[in-house]
């Protein structure tokens, strides 16, 4: 079996990297901790800062700046910060603790939860698990949306802490980290909380979780389960701007981030060609040294396969899972390195980061994704046959769904395109935001693979409205999207033969 890749249509050759790239975030974040600032001090009239950023684009340590910044100049003399999960929660109250103190930096958390937070938590952070446990010199107080809009607890903390400088509620600022995840109805509950909102969040992610029927889906007047920013997009009092930047990607995947967001006036990325690249071991045959060589050149990378049996259903398909299998087990027995240019503040410094199977990274060399729930059933089967074959661990190799996985990274993506088997183009496989997350997740590569027939679909597929209400930004009818998208891939058709 051999595969030629085509070259993606898409072109970035106006992209900026290195430190004409990351300059424009740099500048982004000043200009929003300015707007912070004269908000504060009652010069500027505003009274929401949301700054958007794509996905990798450094978002958090632009958090992080405003938090700091605005306690350190004095201007704030407590802040909120909430987000939606836990799993958000905990790595902000590191990198808060770890800037302004372990005595400023309380998280506030479930009743009962206290002692299986992580340990780094319980290192740099102030730990409450009720309202009279906050430390009152607590100058950051660190929640999820649920904790802190939870019935009564205004109250509560406005007895506890008493009034924050504004004079009037127990914060003077409320900083939303990820905020185009929350959906209004929850945001609702926790906007008294302070006069000033600051929210900070990648505007491409799956629109907020809606649990049960919304009687609101697709009112463009009122839907509660829409992400709350979206109310503010046209607001004379809202302060608004845009990351222009990705630092997580390949430079060989800009067009691709840019087909996520096409409403953007710039998007460029800090990595520069020939930043990122992968060495494979020997032993590899012609068909998977070729893919695995493609996935490493830093273009993302479409296998379509033909001739396998057919699937039991489109969220069942072994054959195409076994064919992931086969191409991951070879890149593990052959062995591999994800090599990098450490980039500093933008620059390279001269310095190769190297990270192989067993060296423990901070993310997972490869993480394997699946949409449907059947598909990531079996996909998690096979990861754990490849871990047992090779003594991996979930910082080698590990599989999830695409939804669970939202906020994460990893060294290389081996994703099943949610339109695989499909035959139509319905509401949740062909979610922008849920194949954003799935496109979006790599440092050095990303391998879609899926069975021929996917330019006949999008081709033939009815048409029918956008992208549904509250998901962020101005979509195009969904087959446009993903024909967008499938623009800026490398793309090759692999042919099986049946055995005899």
């Amino acid at each position: 079996m051999t595969v030629e890749f085509s070259p993606p249509l898409a072109s970035t050759a106006d992209g900026k990297f290195h430190s004409e790239a990351a300059a424009g975030n740099a500048e982004a974040a000043d200009a929003a901790i300015a707007a912070l600032a004269e908000s504060l001090a009652g010069t500027a009239p505003v009274d929401r800062v949301l700054l958007k950023a794509a996905a990798g684009a450094g978002k958090s340590y632009a958090l992080r700046r405003m938090v700091k910044e605005s306690i350190e100049d004095g201007r704030a003399s407590r802040v909120a910060v909430v987000a939606f999960t836990n799993k958000q929660i905990h790595p902000l109250a590191v990198s808060l603790g770890k800037e302004l103190g372990k005595d400023k930096v309380c998280i506030f958390v479930k009743k009962g939860t206290a002692g299986s937070l992580p340990d780094d938590v319980h290192t740099f952070a102030t730990i409450a698990e009720t309202t009279p446990e906050i430390p009152a010199n607590a100058r950051v107080v660190i929640a999820t949306c649920h904790k802190l809009g939870a019935m009564g607890e205004f109250g509560r903390q406005r007895a506890s802490l008493g009034n924050a400088r504004n004079g009037s509620t127990p914060y003077d600022v409320l900083f939303v980290d990820e905020a185009w995840q929350i959906p209004h109805h929850l945001f609702d509950k926790v906007r008294g909380i302070a006069p000033l909102w600051v929210g900070v969040g990648d505007v491409g992610q799956l629109p907020p979780l809606e649990i049960g029927s919304n009687p609101w889906r697709g009112d463009a007047k009122y839907n509660p389960y829409r992400a709350w920013p979206t109310e503010y997009d046209d607001d004379a009092r809202t302060w608004a701007k845009e990351l222009p930047a990705v630092w997580r990607p390949a430079a060989g995947h800009l067009a691709l981030w840019r087909a996520f967001y096409p409403e953007w006036s710039e998007l460029n990325c800090v990595a520069a060609p020939g930043d990122r690249g992968i060495e494979l071991g020997d032993g590899l045959s012609d068909l998977a040294r070729t893919v695995w060589e493609q996935v490493g050149s830093g273009v993302p990378t479409l296998l379509e396969v033909d001739g396998l049996p057919a699937p039991e259903a489109a969220d069942i398909d072994l054959p195409l899972v076994g064919l992931v299998e086969d191409l991951l087990d070879e890149l593990f027995t052959a062995g591999f390195t994800l090599v990098g240019a450490d980039l500093g503040d933008g620059e390279p410094t001269g310095v190769m980061t190297r990270q192989s199977p067993g060296d423990e990274p901070d993310g997972p060399l490869v993480a394997v994704l699946a949409t449907r729930n059947q598909a990531v059933d079996d996909a998690a089967e096979a990861v754990a046959r490849l871990a047992k074959r090779h003594s991996l661990t979930d910082k080698d190799l590990l599989s999830s769904t695409v939804d669970s996985y939202q906020g994460q990274t990893n060294g290389l993506t081996v994703a099943v395109h949610p339109l695989t088997g499909a035959a139509e183009l319905d509401e949740f496989n062909s979610a922008f935001g849920r194949l954003a997350v799935t496109c979006t997740r790599a440092t050095h590569g990303l391998l879609m693979v899926t069975r021929t027939g996917l330019d006949t679909l999008l081709g033939e597929a009815p048409a029918r409205s956008g992208t549904p209400f509250g998901e962020p930004g101005n979509r195009q009818l969904p087959r446009q999207t993903h024909q967008r998208i499938l623009a800026t891939f490398a793309r090759g058709t692999l042919t099986v033969t049946p055995a005899p």
